[in-house]
């Protein structure tokens, strides 16, 4: 694994995370290699605490993340490593992701599903807390720690209670309860540790190198690989799909402002699809199944199956109008990038450089993307 020196650049780069000390817990699953490879490619000097990748194949492995980053092996179950950590590389912005990331698993494991979850994100915090060196936190949580209502009438917002009837999806919940009580208690005010602390929840990401058991994307490509139909659970469970992508970019915009402004953004955030693309699992496995053709079939699966949500929607409005942010992929084109990053995996391109690739292309979806957003003025 590639070290690299952690000293902002100098001169300063005009991008505003070229130079920054970022650290990624969790950045050996799909979503934090996806985020170290956009950070590298921004010029972030980037540290990742994780365990080992949770599949295989992996997108770490696949993509090569490690390469250009300071790559950590560690479980933030364990505060003394998550301390230690926070201690040597002195982070300027924590995006804090790792997280037992599925609701099966969760009832095989509930007690492993609330300790890494919960107290995992107590040990970040508590060490951001302790060491002092964090301007910006982001706790990713996920839309699954709303209290569920089963309304196809209007998405959650933010100030929603929590809740969640399975272990991970109240694990989900009780991390927002967490950050938000560090927030009011020891970060921000004119009393606190100056740092700002935003929790960010997302839909159902999907996108090239998920290769996670029990998700619908991956399921649908290793059976349509295999030649054989993809079993599918609760076809008419409504999700808000979005490329992984879009959260991501939510994410980085999200770190920004919260540098820039400081408690003014600090708080919950919800990042989604446009309500168009909250959608049924059927939905989905039908556009796949067109896309990737070659006798591409399904089993469609009523149950009985452990609860999930049937019904979930986001209301992003806040995003939105606070922070310039939207959805820049209808689901038919995350659908498109998502079979186009396996097919030519499989045909044998190279994973870094086809999700770098994929990277690009979204940033020049729209001029006010994170490459060429400046922010003069902001950074020290």
């Amino acid at each position: 694994m590639e070290n690299v020196d952690l000293t902002p650049s100098s001169p300063r780069s005009p991008s505003f995370w070229a130079g920054k000390r970022v650290l990624i817990t969790g950045h050996t699953g799909f979503k934090g290699s996806w985020l170290a490879l956009w950070l590298q490619s921004l010029g972030a000097a980037v540290v990742g605490l994780s365990l080992d990748p949770p599949s295989t194949p992996s997108l770490f492995r696949q993509a090569r993340v490690a390469e250009g980053l300071t790559s950590l092996h560690g479980d933030i179950r364990d505060p003394d490593v998550v301390r230690d950590v926070m201690a040597t590389y002195e982070p300027e912005v924590v995006f804090h992701l790792a997280a037992q990331s599925l609701v099966r698993a969760s009832y095989r494991s509930p007690v492993e599903t609330y300790a890494t979850n919960v107290m995992g994100t107590v040990h970040v915090l508590e060490a951001m807390r302790q060491v002092g060196s964090a301007r910006v936190g982001v706790v990713v949580t996920s839309d699954k720690c709303y209290e569920n209502r089963e309304s196809m009438l209007w998405g959650y917002r933010e100030p929603d209670p929590m809740g969640g009837h399975d272990p991970y999806s109240n694990s989900k919940g009780c991390a927002e309860l967490v950050a938000a009580a560090y927030r009011d208690s020891f970060f921000g005010g004119p009393e606190g540790i100056p740092l700002a602390l935003a929790t960010a929840r997302a839909g159902n990401v999907i996108g090239g190198g998920d290769w996670a058991e029990d998700r619908l994307l991956p399921d649908i490509v290793r059976a349509f690989a295999a030649g054989r139909p993809v079993h599918v659970r609760r076809p008419d469970a409504v999700r808000p799909w979005q490329h992984v992508l879009e959260p991501l970019s939510g994410y980085l915009r999200l770190a920004e402002r919260l540098w820039a402004e400081g408690d003014g953004r600090a708080g919950a955030w919800n990042f989604g699809p446009d309500e168009d693309d909250a959608r049924p699992v059927r939905h989905v496995v039908e556009q796949m199944i067109e896309r990737w053709d070659n006798g591409a079939a399904a089993v469609l699966d009523d149950g009985p199956h452990p609860h999930e949500a049937t019904y979930l929607r986001l209301d992003c409005s806040k995003a939105r109008a606070l922070l310039d942010w939207r959805p820049r992929l209808s689901l038919d084109q995350a659908l498109a990038w998502t079979v186009e990053w396996y097919r030519e995996v499989d045909r044998g391109d190279d994973a870094r450089a086809l999700t770098t690739d994929q990277i690009q292309r979204y940033q020049a979806l729209h001029p006010d993307s994170l490459a060429h957003d400046l922010h003069e003025g902001t950074a020290p």
